[in-house]
């Protein structure tokens, strides 16, 4: 079970603790303190249904210890495709501007005054 597959990583702790026996976020306060990380319930709220943004190093290493699990365990990083970058140099239409395309210049002479 994954919580976030929308992004490049799963995030696999809800599924972790459901193995363990832990079905709620308030149980992982307590492992979490023994391993001398002071979460708020709100943040473990966070950490458990949500894939994190950033992660501490050190909070990793206390959910792979209190899980008995690596961090591969935790996390599985998914390979995105990569996007085709506009280089502005393709032969197609442009659908930002539609039909508008710029007006070659004419260069005219000035009249000769003394013609």
């Amino acid at each position: 079970m994954t919580i976030d597959s929308k992004g490049p990583i799963d995030w696999h702790l809800r599924a972790l603790m459901a193995e363990a026996g832990m079905f709620q976020t308030t149980e992982l306060l307590a492992p979490l303190r023994e391993q001398g990380i002071v979460l708020s319930r709100e943040q473990v709220y966070r950490l458990v249904t949500k894939a994190p943004e950033r992660l501490n190093v050190e909070v990793l290493a206390a959910l792979c210890r209190i899980f008995g699990c690596q961090p591969n365990d935790l996390i599985t990083v998914t390979a995105q495709p990569a996007a085709a970058k506009k280089t502005g140099t393709g032969r197609g239409r442009d659908t930002a501007i539609g039909d508008l395309r710029p007006v070659r210049a004419r260069l005219h002479r000035p009249a000769d005054p003394g013609r």
